[in-house]
Protein backbone atom coordinates (compact mmCIF):
# COMPACT_ATOMS: atom_id res chain seq x y z
CA UNK A 1 0.00 0.00 0.00
CA UNK A 2 1.37 3.06 -0.66
CA UNK A 3 1.87 5.86 1.71
CA UNK A 4 -0.92 7.85 1.62
CA UNK A 5 1.50 11.24 2.84
CA UNK A 6 3.28 11.54 -0.49
CA UNK A 7 0.02 11.42 -2.50
CA UNK A 8 -0.38 14.50 -4.76
CA UNK A 9 -3.89 16.48 -3.18
CA UNK A 10 -6.87 15.94 -5.98
CA UNK A 11 -9.04 18.88 -6.30
CA UNK A 12 -12.82 18.66 -6.16
CA UNK A 13 -14.65 21.90 -7.43
CA UNK A 14 -18.59 21.82 -5.93
CA UNK A 15 -19.30 21.62 -2.64
CA UNK A 16 -22.88 20.04 -3.09
CA UNK A 17 -24.01 16.83 -2.84
CA UNK A 18 -21.91 14.80 -4.95
CA UNK A 19 -18.72 17.31 -4.69
CA UNK A 20 -18.96 16.31 -0.73
CA UNK A 21 -19.15 12.43 -1.27
CA UNK A 22 -16.44 12.74 -3.76
CA UNK A 23 -14.12 14.39 -1.35
CA UNK A 24 -15.51 11.95 1.56
CA UNK A 25 -14.67 9.10 -0.47
CA UNK A 26 -11.40 9.78 -1.47
CA UNK A 27 -10.29 11.16 1.65
CA UNK A 28 -11.49 7.91 3.12
CA UNK A 29 -9.51 6.29 0.99
CA UNK A 30 -6.15 8.24 2.40
CA UNK A 31 -5.74 10.54 -0.44
CA UNK A 32 -5.87 14.59 0.50
CA UNK A 33 -8.21 16.74 -0.66
CA UNK A 34 -8.91 20.23 -1.75
CA UNK A 35 -12.48 21.18 -1.96
CA UNK A 36 -13.66 24.62 -3.67
CA UNK A 37 -16.75 25.77 -2.51
CA UNK A 38 -17.60 29.39 -3.83
CA UNK A 39 -20.73 29.69 -1.46
CA UNK A 40 -19.47 31.82 1.16
CA UNK A 41 -17.47 34.12 -1.27
CA UNK A 42 -20.83 33.81 -3.70
CA UNK A 43 -24.34 32.86 -3.87
CA UNK A 44 -26.71 31.30 -6.27
CA UNK A 45 -29.58 31.93 -7.19
CA UNK A 46 -31.27 28.83 -5.41
CA UNK A 47 -29.38 28.28 -2.35
CA UNK A 48 -29.78 30.13 0.95
CA UNK A 49 -26.76 29.36 2.87
CA UNK A 50 -22.96 29.03 2.34
CA UNK A 51 -23.33 25.18 3.84
CA UNK A 52 -22.13 22.20 1.75
CA UNK A 53 -24.74 19.79 0.71
CA UNK A 54 -27.38 22.31 0.83
CA UNK A 55 -30.66 20.75 -0.21
CA UNK A 56 -32.54 23.90 -2.36
CA UNK A 57 -35.46 21.64 -3.78
CA UNK A 58 -37.23 19.03 -1.78
CA UNK A 59 -36.12 17.62 1.23
CA UNK A 60 -36.92 14.50 0.32
CA UNK A 61 -34.88 11.14 -0.92
CA UNK A 62 -37.44 9.21 -1.66
CA UNK A 63 -38.30 5.67 -1.70
CA UNK A 64 -36.01 3.75 0.62
CA UNK A 65 -37.85 0.48 -0.50
CA UNK A 66 -34.28 -1.91 -1.34
CA UNK A 67 -36.34 -4.41 -1.71
CA UNK A 68 -38.70 -3.40 -4.78
CA UNK A 69 -37.68 0.23 -5.30
CA UNK A 70 -34.55 1.19 -7.86
CA UNK A 71 -34.12 4.50 -5.30
CA UNK A 72 -33.73 2.08 -2.41
CA UNK A 73 -31.49 -0.18 -3.83
CA UNK A 74 -29.10 2.33 -4.56
CA UNK A 75 -29.91 3.78 -0.80
CA UNK A 76 -28.45 0.96 0.31
CA UNK A 77 -25.56 0.10 -2.07
CA UNK A 78 -24.26 3.78 -0.82
CA UNK A 79 -25.07 3.29 2.66
CA UNK A 80 -22.26 -0.44 1.98
CA UNK A 81 -20.24 2.38 0.02
CA UNK A 82 -19.81 4.43 2.91
CA UNK A 83 -21.78 7.79 1.74
CA UNK A 84 -21.62 10.66 3.55
CA UNK A 85 -24.07 11.78 2.24
CA UNK A 86 -26.49 8.61 3.05
CA UNK A 87 -25.36 8.61 6.70
CA UNK A 88 -25.97 12.33 7.32
CA UNK A 89 -29.57 11.56 5.70
CA UNK A 90 -30.01 8.72 7.99
CA UNK A 91 -29.22 10.68 11.22
CA UNK A 92 -31.57 13.99 10.18
CA UNK A 93 -34.44 11.64 9.19
CA UNK A 94 -37.73 13.19 9.71
CA UNK A 95 -41.37 11.12 9.02
CA UNK A 96 -42.07 10.45 5.65
CA UNK A 97 -44.30 7.82 4.75
CA UNK A 98 -41.95 5.40 2.98
CA UNK A 99 -39.60 7.88 2.11
CA UNK A 100 -36.03 9.16 3.32
CA UNK A 101 -37.31 12.37 3.95
CA UNK A 102 -34.37 14.64 6.12
CA UNK A 103 -34.35 17.71 7.97
CA UNK A 104 -32.69 20.19 5.77
CA UNK A 105 -30.37 22.53 7.79
CA UNK A 106 -29.54 19.72 9.93
CA UNK A 107 -28.59 17.25 7.49
CA UNK A 108 -26.65 20.24 5.57
CA UNK A 109 -24.74 21.24 8.87
CA UNK A 110 -23.37 17.49 9.37
CA UNK A 111 -22.11 16.78 5.69
CA UNK A 112 -20.42 20.82 6.50
CA UNK A 113 -18.93 19.29 9.99
CA UNK A 114 -17.92 15.86 8.60
CA UNK A 115 -15.94 17.56 5.60
CA UNK A 116 -14.86 20.26 7.73
CA UNK A 117 -13.47 17.93 10.69
CA UNK A 118 -11.94 15.19 8.03
CA UNK A 119 -7.97 15.87 8.70
CA UNK A 120 -7.41 15.00 4.82
CA UNK A 121 -9.73 17.37 3.25
CA UNK A 122 -9.37 20.97 3.46
CA UNK A 123 -11.99 23.65 2.35
CA UNK A 124 -11.12 26.37 0.07
CA UNK A 125 -14.14 29.37 -0.21
CA UNK A 126 -13.73 30.86 -3.69
CA UNK A 127 -15.16 30.78 -7.16
CA UNK A 128 -13.27 28.45 -9.92
CA UNK A 129 -14.00 30.82 -12.46
CA UNK A 130 -12.82 28.16 -15.27
CA UNK A 131 -11.79 24.77 -16.09
CA UNK A 132 -9.21 23.89 -13.28
CA UNK A 133 -5.52 24.15 -14.40
CA UNK A 134 -3.70 21.29 -15.45
CA UNK A 135 -1.19 22.11 -12.71
CA UNK A 136 -3.73 20.67 -10.03
CA UNK A 137 -3.51 17.29 -11.66
CA UNK A 138 -6.83 14.85 -11.08
CA UNK A 139 -9.34 16.88 -10.50
CA UNK A 140 -13.04 16.27 -9.78
CA UNK A 141 -15.58 18.61 -11.32
CA UNK A 142 -18.88 18.36 -9.03
CA UNK A 143 -20.68 22.04 -10.11
CA UNK A 144 -24.12 20.93 -10.41
CA UNK A 145 -26.93 22.50 -11.91
CA UNK A 146 -26.56 25.66 -11.04
CA UNK A 147 -22.82 25.89 -12.18
CA UNK A 148 -21.90 29.14 -13.13
CA UNK A 149 -21.59 30.86 -16.43
CA UNK A 150 -17.84 31.51 -16.69
CA UNK A 151 -16.76 28.06 -16.00
CA UNK A 152 -19.90 26.49 -18.09
CA UNK A 153 -18.51 28.32 -20.74
CA UNK A 154 -14.87 27.02 -20.20
CA UNK A 155 -16.33 23.61 -20.22
CA UNK A 156 -17.89 24.07 -23.77
CA UNK A 157 -14.55 25.97 -25.01
CA UNK A 158 -12.52 22.26 -23.66
CA UNK A 159 -15.41 20.23 -25.14
CA UNK A 160 -16.72 21.62 -28.40
CA UNK A 161 -20.54 20.74 -27.16
CA UNK A 162 -22.94 23.15 -26.87
CA UNK A 163 -24.33 23.22 -22.78
CA UNK A 164 -27.83 21.81 -22.55
CA UNK A 165 -30.19 23.05 -20.16
CA UNK A 166 -33.56 22.74 -18.33
CA UNK A 167 -35.39 24.22 -15.18
CA UNK A 168 -35.95 22.55 -11.92
CA UNK A 169 -38.85 24.34 -10.38
CA UNK A 170 -38.88 24.38 -6.34
CA UNK A 171 -42.14 24.09 -4.07
CA UNK A 172 -43.28 25.84 -1.19
CA UNK A 173 -42.57 25.67 2.20
CA UNK A 174 -45.59 26.44 4.60
CA UNK A 175 -45.60 27.06 8.46
CA UNK A 176 -47.03 24.33 10.09
CA UNK A 177 -49.10 26.73 12.73
CA UNK A 178 -50.57 28.36 9.42
CA UNK A 179 -52.70 25.03 8.51
CA UNK A 180 -56.51 24.39 9.19
CA UNK A 181 -56.52 20.76 10.44
CA UNK A 182 -60.23 21.23 11.12
CA UNK A 183 -60.14 20.54 7.74
CA UNK A 184 -56.74 18.69 6.95
CA UNK A 185 -55.99 15.25 8.55
CA UNK A 186 -52.63 13.49 8.87
CA UNK A 187 -52.14 10.01 6.73
CA UNK A 188 -49.84 8.76 4.71
CA UNK A 189 -50.84 7.35 1.68
CA UNK A 190 -52.21 3.86 2.43
CA UNK A 191 -51.48 4.24 6.14
CA UNK A 192 -47.53 3.02 5.31
CA UNK A 193 -45.64 3.11 8.09
CA UNK A 194 -41.85 4.36 6.72
CA UNK A 195 -38.27 4.96 8.33
CA UNK A 196 -39.05 7.31 11.50
CA UNK A 197 -42.66 7.82 10.90
CA UNK A 198 -45.81 5.97 12.35
CA UNK A 199 -48.53 5.95 9.16
CA UNK A 200 -49.98 9.75 9.82
CA UNK A 201 -46.74 11.48 7.83
CA UNK A 202 -48.50 13.55 5.61
CA UNK A 203 -50.73 16.55 6.37
CA UNK A 204 -53.99 16.08 3.40
CA UNK A 205 -55.83 19.06 2.31
CA UNK A 206 -59.44 17.82 0.17
CA UNK A 207 -60.47 18.88 -2.68
CA UNK A 208 -64.10 18.27 -3.94
CA UNK A 209 -64.66 18.83 -7.78
CA UNK A 210 -65.53 22.64 -7.99
CA UNK A 211 -62.73 23.20 -5.73
CA UNK A 212 -60.60 21.15 -8.22
CA UNK A 213 -61.56 22.60 -11.25
CA UNK A 214 -61.40 26.01 -9.82
CA UNK A 215 -58.02 25.11 -8.79
CA UNK A 216 -56.89 24.13 -12.21
CA UNK A 217 -58.59 26.94 -13.42
CA UNK A 218 -56.67 29.32 -11.95
CA UNK A 219 -53.54 27.68 -12.00
CA UNK A 220 -53.39 27.75 -15.65
CA UNK A 221 -54.24 31.70 -15.75
CA UNK A 222 -52.02 32.26 -13.25
CA UNK A 223 -48.54 35.01 -14.26
CA UNK A 224 -45.74 32.56 -14.36
CA UNK A 225 -41.61 33.88 -14.43
CA UNK A 226 -40.61 34.03 -17.88
CA UNK A 227 -37.77 31.93 -19.64
CA UNK A 228 -36.00 34.97 -20.70
CA UNK A 229 -32.86 34.00 -22.44
CA UNK A 230 -33.21 30.43 -21.99
CA UNK A 231 -36.63 30.27 -23.33
CA UNK A 232 -37.55 26.76 -24.93
CA UNK A 233 -35.40 25.38 -22.61
CA UNK A 234 -37.25 22.06 -22.00
CA UNK A 235 -38.64 20.24 -18.83
CA UNK A 236 -37.38 17.33 -16.68
CA UNK A 237 -40.75 15.45 -16.52
CA UNK A 238 -40.05 14.10 -12.98
CA UNK A 239 -40.07 17.50 -11.85
CA UNK A 240 -42.54 19.33 -13.83
CA UNK A 241 -44.04 22.82 -12.76
CA UNK A 242 -47.90 22.26 -11.00
CA UNK A 243 -48.97 24.49 -13.83
CA UNK A 244 -47.05 22.99 -16.38
CA UNK A 245 -48.89 19.76 -15.33
CA UNK A 246 -51.88 21.65 -14.98
CA UNK A 247 -52.11 22.59 -18.85
CA UNK A 248 -51.40 19.30 -19.81
CA UNK A 249 -54.51 17.96 -19.00
CA UNK A 250 -57.68 18.58 -16.26
CA UNK A 251 -57.05 15.54 -15.19
CA UNK A 252 -53.33 15.28 -14.87
CA UNK A 253 -53.15 16.29 -11.62
CA UNK A 254 -55.73 14.20 -10.24
CA UNK A 255 -53.70 11.08 -11.27
CA UNK A 256 -50.12 12.71 -10.08
CA UNK A 257 -49.32 14.65 -7.08
CA UNK A 258 -53.10 15.28 -6.35
CA UNK A 259 -54.25 11.97 -6.30
CA UNK A 260 -56.54 10.87 -3.44
CA UNK A 261 -56.11 6.90 -3.61
CA UNK A 262 -55.22 5.74 -0.33
CA UNK A 263 -56.47 8.08 1.42
CA UNK A 264 -59.87 8.83 3.76
CA UNK A 265 -60.40 12.30 5.58
CA UNK A 266 -60.69 11.56 9.20
CA UNK A 267 -63.36 14.20 9.44
CA UNK A 268 -65.51 12.69 6.87
CA UNK A 269 -64.96 8.89 6.59
CA UNK A 270 -67.76 8.33 4.30
CA UNK A 271 -66.54 11.35 1.63
CA UNK A 272 -64.46 10.26 -0.88
CA UNK A 273 -62.03 13.44 -1.90
CA UNK A 274 -61.41 14.34 -5.36
CA UNK A 275 -58.22 15.52 -5.54
CA UNK A 276 -55.64 15.97 -2.46
CA UNK A 277 -52.94 17.96 -1.83
CA UNK A 278 -50.15 16.49 0.86
CA UNK A 279 -47.63 18.40 2.90
CA UNK A 280 -44.48 16.54 4.01
CA UNK A 281 -42.90 17.42 7.41
CA UNK A 282 -40.26 19.54 6.50
CA UNK A 283 -37.60 19.65 9.60
CA UNK A 284 -37.03 18.10 12.38
CA UNK A 285 -38.87 20.35 14.68
CA UNK A 286 -42.42 19.82 12.84
CA UNK A 287 -42.80 23.43 12.08
CA UNK A 288 -42.67 23.61 8.15
CA UNK A 289 -44.47 21.48 5.44
CA UNK A 290 -43.17 21.45 2.22
CA UNK A 291 -45.83 20.85 -0.33
CA UNK A 292 -45.62 17.42 -2.64
CA UNK A 293 -44.63 17.89 -6.33
CA UNK A 294 -45.82 21.51 -6.40
CA UNK A 295 -42.79 22.88 -7.59
CA UNK A 296 -43.56 25.65 -9.51
CA UNK A 297 -42.57 29.09 -11.82
CA UNK A 298 -45.72 31.34 -10.52
CA UNK A 299 -44.41 34.46 -9.81
CA UNK A 300 -44.83 34.89 -5.84
CA UNK A 301 -47.98 36.65 -5.66
CA UNK A 302 -49.72 34.46 -7.67
CA UNK A 303 -48.67 31.47 -5.44
CA UNK A 304 -49.86 33.09 -2.52
CA UNK A 305 -53.36 34.08 -3.86
CA UNK A 306 -53.82 30.14 -5.58
CA UNK A 307 -52.23 28.11 -3.13
CA UNK A 308 -54.56 29.80 -0.34
CA UNK A 309 -57.37 28.19 -2.38
CA UNK A 310 -56.43 25.15 -1.00
CA UNK A 311 -58.90 23.81 1.49
CA UNK A 312 -57.03 23.87 4.96
CA UNK A 313 -54.39 26.73 3.55
CA UNK A 314 -56.67 29.65 3.23
CA UNK A 315 -54.62 31.27 6.22
CA UNK A 316 -50.86 29.37 5.13
CA UNK A 317 -48.35 31.34 5.73
CA UNK A 318 -45.09 30.62 3.73
CA UNK A 319 -42.00 30.27 5.06
CA UNK A 320 -40.16 30.02 1.36
CA UNK A 321 -42.27 30.45 -1.99
CA UNK A 322 -41.73 28.69 -4.79
CA UNK A 323 -38.46 29.22 -7.27
CA UNK A 324 -37.02 28.41 -10.89
CA UNK A 325 -33.79 27.83 -11.34
CA UNK A 326 -31.29 26.83 -14.33
CA UNK A 327 -30.36 23.40 -14.47
CA UNK A 328 -27.32 22.40 -16.89
CA UNK A 329 -25.52 19.47 -17.65
CA UNK A 330 -22.97 17.99 -20.48
CA UNK A 331 -23.53 15.57 -23.06
CA UNK A 332 -21.51 13.14 -20.99
CA UNK A 333 -22.21 9.95 -23.36
CA UNK A 334 -19.96 11.78 -26.28
CA UNK A 335 -17.43 13.64 -23.55
CA UNK A 336 -16.72 11.41 -20.83
CA UNK A 337 -14.69 7.42 -20.70
CA UNK A 338 -16.89 4.78 -18.08
CA UNK A 339 -14.40 6.23 -15.00
CA UNK A 340 -16.72 9.43 -15.39
CA UNK A 341 -13.14 11.35 -16.99
CA UNK A 342 -13.26 13.83 -19.62
CA UNK A 343 -11.72 12.41 -22.71
CA UNK A 344 -10.04 14.86 -24.04
CA UNK A 345 -8.57 15.74 -21.19
CA UNK A 346 -8.17 12.69 -18.70
CA UNK A 347 -7.16 14.33 -15.45
CA UNK A 348 -10.59 15.61 -15.15
CA UNK A 349 -13.77 13.77 -13.91
CA UNK A 350 -17.10 15.12 -13.71
CA UNK A 351 -19.86 14.22 -11.10
CA UNK A 352 -23.41 14.85 -9.98
CA UNK A 353 -26.07 17.03 -12.21
CA UNK A 354 -23.61 17.71 -14.39
CA UNK A 355 -23.38 15.09 -15.89
CA UNK A 356 -27.02 14.49 -16.86
CA UNK A 357 -28.61 12.48 -13.63
CA UNK A 358 -31.08 13.67 -12.13
CA UNK A 359 -32.00 13.44 -8.28
CA UNK A 360 -30.34 13.95 -4.72
CA UNK A 361 -29.58 10.37 -4.48
CA UNK A 362 -28.68 9.77 -8.37
CA UNK A 363 -26.07 13.11 -7.50
CA UNK A 364 -24.74 11.94 -4.73
CA UNK A 365 -24.03 8.43 -5.88
CA UNK A 366 -22.41 10.13 -9.31
CA UNK A 367 -20.22 11.83 -6.45
CA UNK A 368 -19.62 8.49 -4.93
CA UNK A 369 -18.68 6.78 -7.99
CA UNK A 370 -15.94 9.68 -8.89
CA UNK A 371 -14.30 9.93 -5.75
CA UNK A 372 -13.32 6.16 -5.83
CA UNK A 373 -12.45 5.87 -9.37
CA UNK A 374 -9.86 9.11 -8.85
CA UNK A 375 -8.55 7.72 -5.23
CA UNK A 376 -7.87 4.37 -7.31
CA UNK A 377 -5.93 6.49 -10.16
CA UNK A 378 -4.30 8.76 -7.51
CA UNK A 379 -2.98 5.30 -5.56
CA UNK A 380 -1.60 3.70 -8.78
CA UNK A 381 -4.17 1.47 -8.95
CA UNK A 382 -6.83 0.79 -11.79
CA UNK A 383 -10.25 1.85 -10.66
CA UNK A 384 -12.92 -0.87 -10.22
CA UNK A 385 -16.25 -0.37 -11.96
CA UNK A 386 -19.79 -1.43 -10.44
CA UNK A 387 -20.84 -4.37 -11.78
CA UNK A 388 -23.64 -2.93 -14.70
CA UNK A 389 -26.78 -5.26 -12.61
CA UNK A 390 -26.07 -2.98 -9.53
CA UNK A 391 -28.08 0.16 -9.20
CA UNK A 392 -24.23 2.20 -9.01
CA UNK A 393 -23.69 0.66 -12.66
CA UNK A 394 -26.77 0.84 -14.15
CA UNK A 395 -26.69 4.45 -13.81
CA UNK A 396 -23.42 4.71 -14.38
CA UNK A 397 -23.94 2.85 -17.78
CA UNK A 398 -26.66 5.29 -18.35
CA UNK A 399 -24.72 8.75 -18.20
CA UNK A 400 -21.84 7.31 -20.23
CA UNK A 401 -23.04 5.53 -23.30
CA UNK A 402 -26.68 3.74 -22.36
CA UNK A 403 -28.73 5.96 -24.22
CA UNK A 404 -30.67 5.65 -27.43
CA UNK A 405 -28.75 6.85 -31.01
CA UNK A 406 -31.01 9.40 -32.79
CA UNK A 407 -31.44 9.10 -36.62
CA UNK A 408 -31.26 12.60 -37.18
CA UNK A 409 -28.53 13.68 -35.08
CA UNK A 410 -26.29 10.32 -34.24
CA UNK A 411 -25.64 10.09 -30.88
CA UNK A 412 -26.74 13.98 -29.57
CA UNK A 413 -29.88 14.78 -28.37
CA UNK A 414 -31.34 11.24 -27.55
CA UNK A 415 -29.26 11.52 -24.27
CA UNK A 416 -32.03 13.15 -21.44
CA UNK A 417 -31.35 13.13 -17.40
CA UNK A 418 -32.38 9.99 -15.85
CA UNK A 419 -33.72 9.11 -12.48
CA UNK A 420 -32.44 5.88 -11.51
CA UNK A 421 -34.93 3.03 -12.19
CA UNK A 422 -34.93 -0.51 -13.31
CA UNK A 423 -35.13 0.48 -16.97
CA UNK A 424 -31.76 0.95 -16.33
CA UNK A 425 -30.80 -2.27 -15.25
CA UNK A 426 -29.72 -5.55 -17.36
CA UNK A 427 -32.65 -8.11 -17.84
CA UNK A 428 -32.57 -10.75 -15.57
CA UNK A 429 -31.53 -14.39 -16.91
CA UNK A 430 -34.37 -15.95 -18.83
CA UNK A 431 -36.26 -18.63 -16.52
CA UNK A 432 -35.92 -16.13 -13.46
CA UNK A 433 -39.15 -15.21 -12.67
CA UNK A 434 -41.31 -18.59 -11.68
CA UNK A 435 -44.91 -19.22 -10.63
CA UNK A 436 -44.88 -19.60 -6.51
CA UNK A 437 -45.95 -22.67 -5.54
CA UNK A 438 -49.70 -22.74 -5.32
CA UNK A 439 -50.60 -19.83 -7.16
CA UNK A 440 -52.68 -20.63 -10.28
CA UNK A 441 -53.23 -16.67 -11.58
CA UNK A 442 -50.13 -15.52 -11.87
CA UNK A 443 -50.82 -11.63 -13.36
CA UNK A 444 -48.89 -9.00 -14.89
CA UNK A 445 -48.47 -7.20 -11.85
CA UNK A 446 -47.30 -9.93 -9.63
CA UNK A 447 -45.02 -10.76 -12.50
CA UNK A 448 -43.61 -7.38 -12.10
CA UNK A 449 -43.36 -7.19 -8.29
CA UNK A 450 -41.21 -10.18 -8.99
CA UNK A 451 -38.95 -9.01 -11.22
CA UNK A 452 -38.19 -5.59 -9.50
CA UNK A 453 -37.86 -8.06 -6.39
CA UNK A 454 -35.15 -10.24 -8.16
CA UNK A 455 -33.45 -7.27 -9.47
CA UNK A 456 -33.02 -5.97 -6.36
CA UNK A 457 -31.49 -8.84 -4.41
CA UNK A 458 -29.23 -9.47 -7.69
CA UNK A 459 -28.35 -5.93 -7.28
CA UNK A 460 -27.60 -5.40 -3.76
CA UNK A 461 -25.61 -9.25 -3.44
CA UNK A 462 -23.50 -7.96 -6.79
CA UNK A 463 -22.54 -4.37 -5.29
CA UNK A 464 -21.68 -6.46 -1.99
CA UNK A 465 -19.33 -8.50 -4.05
CA UNK A 466 -17.79 -5.70 -5.70
CA UNK A 467 -17.38 -3.87 -2.65
CA UNK A 468 -16.00 -6.98 -0.66
CA UNK A 469 -18.71 -6.72 1.99
CA UNK A 470 -21.34 -8.85 3.58
CA UNK A 471 -24.67 -8.81 1.81
CA UNK A 472 -27.30 -6.56 3.53
CA UNK A 473 -30.54 -8.03 5.16
CA UNK A 474 -33.91 -5.84 4.29
CA UNK A 475 -37.29 -6.41 5.64
CA UNK A 476 -40.16 -5.34 3.98
CA UNK A 477 -42.35 -2.88 5.99
CA UNK A 478 -44.61 -2.26 3.25
CA UNK A 479 -45.70 -3.33 -0.61
CA UNK A 480 -47.96 -0.80 -1.36
CA UNK A 481 -47.10 2.30 -3.66
CA UNK A 482 -44.88 4.89 -2.43
CA UNK A 483 -46.62 8.38 -0.92
CA UNK A 484 -43.93 9.76 -3.58
CA UNK A 485 -44.90 7.60 -6.69
CA UNK A 486 -46.84 8.26 -9.36
CA UNK A 487 -49.80 5.81 -10.03
CA UNK A 488 -48.65 2.92 -11.95
CA UNK A 489 -44.23 3.68 -11.25
CA UNK A 490 -41.93 1.29 -9.98
CA UNK A 491 -41.86 3.76 -6.59
CA UNK A 492 -43.36 1.46 -4.37
CA UNK A 493 -42.74 0.51 -0.73
CA UNK A 494 -40.19 1.00 2.03
CA UNK A 495 -37.44 -1.62 3.55
CA UNK A 496 -35.58 -1.43 6.84
CA UNK A 497 -32.14 -2.23 6.28
CA UNK A 498 -29.81 -3.70 8.50
CA UNK A 499 -26.28 -1.82 7.14
CA UNK A 500 -24.56 1.33 8.97
CA UNK A 501 -22.49 3.55 7.39
CA UNK A 502 -19.26 4.56 9.15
Amino acid sequence: MQNTSSLTPVHVVGGGLAGSDAAWQLAEAGVPVILHEMRGVRGTDAHKTDSLAELVCSNSFRSDDATANAVGVIHAEMRLAGSLIMACADRHQVPAGGALAVDRDGFAEAVTEAIAGHPLITVVREEVQGLPPETWGLTVVATGPLTSAALAQSIQAQTGEDALAFFDAIAPIVHRDTIDMDICWYQSRYDKVGPGGNGKDYINCPMDKDQYDAFVDALIAGDTVGFKEWEGTPYFDGCLPIEVMAERGRETLRHGPMKPMGLTNSHNPTVKAYAVVQLRQDNALGTLYNMVGFQTKLKYGAQAEIFRMIPGLQNAEFARLGGLHRNTYIHSPTLLDHTLRLKSRPALRFAGQITGCEGYVESAAIGLLAGRFAAAEARGETPSLPPATTALGALLNHITGGHLVSDDEPGKRSFQPMNVNFGLFPELAPGSIVRPEGVKRFRGKDKTIMKRQLMARRALEDCAGWLGKPVPPAAIVSAEPSDESPAGSSDGGAVALGVGVA
